[in-house]
């Protein structure tokens, strides 16, 4: 007989034979002792899980000759040609190769038939999840009403794509991955019955790398044997699965604690050389480091550990990490990993990674902790802070008035002399509002509001109180609600250019921007107001009158400069109000036909 896979040669035959799964056996076992058997079930779970494993066993303990007992005989004739795929009432059928109408018509077809040798007709659909639309709604009825004697498994790894029509209509099970344990433990029993020898380190890494499928595992174990020959290593099964080794993993936590970017480089480098793949490489270091939290939190809990084995020189590297920093090389590396998977230079990404964790200052190496550990820069900005609060509450203080007493000079004294004041660009603003049209004011409000979205987050803020009150053709007035913001952001080049780049974008125009605080801009609107030719006077002088011998002021609201407006005069007789506030003149307003 040719040679078969172990997977396949050592397929479990009865429930006792399978790994786990232990709420799906015990539930059909006491239903085949009590004659509690449905019409339908729905078997779903992870691939190597035992899914059409334990419907082959349903179907024989079934239809067993002894029975009805909580486990098939695997004796008698009719258990016999099920194990062999001989009967033809346990039909398996195959979704993925057979998902039109017409394969699923003529099981509908042939269903009514009685069995010809057995109890029930059985009839095992393998990855259900792809039959059409269409054949899941020709099975439906019979789904739902199938003849006494036939009986439906269903089987999926994606249950999610099932009709819930579909789903409704069975009994379900979820079948969970098997423990790495449960899986060593059915290795230890293969290798024994093949009669050859391997480290049980050999058979942790080979379950590490399974990812709780039976078959995968076995699959890697006949993999490796091959390899190997007669005798299995955890070298050779790290080197066949392309699993890292946990000295490597020992050697790159050193070189975090001793800050060694070397040799955290020279060693990833090398495991790549090895074929080693990236992604499973940063997949590999976050369980690494979380086998380290668990000894770390809680070392008794050995069983947890996946990819070390928690001896003393491991125990004794976890004590020698904070938590919080192993909690933020996780972080790194999820991060990492996520980043990865949209790049063409994984490796980019993953050397980036261990240089930021080799520079990170919280190891406990230093002897403190992160939460102690603060850099010059740091503190440079505290004291920034600290500094503008104390200026804004000087401020407040001042503004107080009478309330403040004899403290609101000094307050004010101490203001001018720690806080720099904003020097506003008269010249600038007087240039913006001498070209200032309303069309142009209308182009920057509009897209003023979509412009912020576009800007960075600590930009938007900085400009969140403020308003464009006059625009030229090529530069607008900013006014800001509180003159330190207005200082910080004229200071900030970055925010500049910033906004200058969204403008251009959202308008396709470059403009200048002049940056007022609110009380500038009233005093500096209203000194251009009065040196502006904004009236015209019409008065009666050394005996000269005028045309219509009126000696009133006219003004023609269409000659009003359009920065009026966008100082929220909008109305005429708001115009009038204003001119007539800073001449001292009543003004009248004459429009033009």
């Amino acid at each position: 007989m040719s040679y078969q896979a172990f997977y396949r040669v050592y397929r479990p035959q009865t429930f006792e034979e399978m790994s786990g799964q232990q709420h799906v056996k015990q539930t059909l076992q006491n239903a085949l002792l009590h004659n509690k058997t449905t019409h339908a079930y729905l078997f779903s779970g992870p691939r190597g899980t035992g899914k059409t494993s334990a419907a082959k066993i349903f179907a024989k303990a079934l239809n067993c000759e002894n029975g009805p007992a909580k486990e098939p005989c695997n004796e008698c004739e009719t258990c016999r040609t099920i194990t062999e795929g001989s009967n033809t009432d346990v039909i398996e059928f195959d979704a993925a190769s057979n998902s039109r109408v017409e394969e699923m018509r003529d099981i509908i077809e042939k269903v009514r038939y009685a069995p010809a040798s057995s109890k029930y007709k059985v009839y095992i659909i393998d990855e259900v999840h792809m039959l059409s639309n269409s054949a899941f709604n020709a099975l439906l009825k019979t789904l739902e009403e199938p003849p006494a004697h036939a009986v439906f498994i269903l089987a999926t790894t994606e249950p999610h794509k099932l009709p819930l029509t579909i789903i409704s209509r069975c009994q379900r099970f979820d079948f969970k991955p098997i423990t790495a344990n449960e899986i060593v433990e059915r290795m230890t029993h293969v290798l024994n019955d093949a009669a050859i020898e391997a480290d049980n380190s050999a058979l942790k890494v080979i379950a590490q790398a399974a990812s709780g499928g039976m078959r995968d595992a076995l699959s890697m174990l006949d993999q490796v044997v091959s390899f190997s020959g007669d005798r299995v290593t955890a070298e050779e099964a790290l080197l066949v699965t392309g699993s890292v080794g946990e000295d490597i993993f020992y050697q790159l936590a050193e070189s975090m604690l001793t800050k060694d970017a070397a040799v955290a480089l020279t060693l990833l480098n090398r495991l790549i050389a090895e074929g080693k793949d990236v992604s499973r490489l940063a997949e590999d270091l976050i369980t690494f480091f979380r086998d380290l939290l668990v000894l770390r939190t809680a070392p008794e809990l050995t069983d947890l550990l996946e990819v070390i084995s928690g001896d003393e020189r491991f125990v004794a590297l976890a004590q020698a990490f904070e938590p919080d920093t192993i909690y933020a090389y996780i972080d790194i590396l999820g991060e990492t990993q996520q980043e990865m998977r949209f790049s063409n230079h994984a490796k980019v990404y993953l050397e980036s990674a261990l240089l930021k964790m080799v520079q990170s200052r919280n190891s406990a190496s230093t002897g403190q902790s992160g939460a102690n550990v603060t850099s010059p820069e740091l503190e440079r900005k505290i004291a920034t802070l600290e500094r503008i609060v104390h200026e804004l509450q000087q401020q407040l203080a001042s503004g107080g008035g009478a309330q403040s007493g004899d403290k609101a000079p000094a307050a004010r004294k101490n203001s001018s002399n720690n806080a720099r004041s904003y020097k506003i660009p008269t010249g600038k603003v007087h240039q913006v509002l001498s070209s200032a049209t309303k069309e142009d004011i209308q182009v920057i409000r509009e897209e003023w509001a979509r412009m912020m979205q576009t800007m960075q987050r600590s930009h938007s803020a900085l400009l969140e109180e403020t308003e464009p009150v006059a625009a030229s053709d090529s530069a607008f007035v900013l006014k800001f609600k509180y003159e330190i913001h207005c200082l910080m952001a004229s200071e900030n080049a970055s925010l500049r250019t910033g906004l200058a780049e969204a403008l251009r974008q959202q308008t396709g125009k470059a403009y200048d921007v002049v940056y007022v605080p609110e009380e500038g801009w009233l005093k500096v609107r209203e000194d251009f107001i009065r040196k502006s030719g904004m009236t015209k006077q019409s008065t009666q002088q050394d005996g000269h009158s005028a045309e219509n011998g009126d000696a009133s002021i006219a003004a023609n609201v269409s000659e009003v400069p359009a920065f009026l407006e966008g100082a929220e005069l909008t109305q005429e007789d708001e115009i009038v109000s204003e001119a007539e506030r800073l001449f001292g003149k009543e003004f009248i307003t004459v429009h033009d036909e």
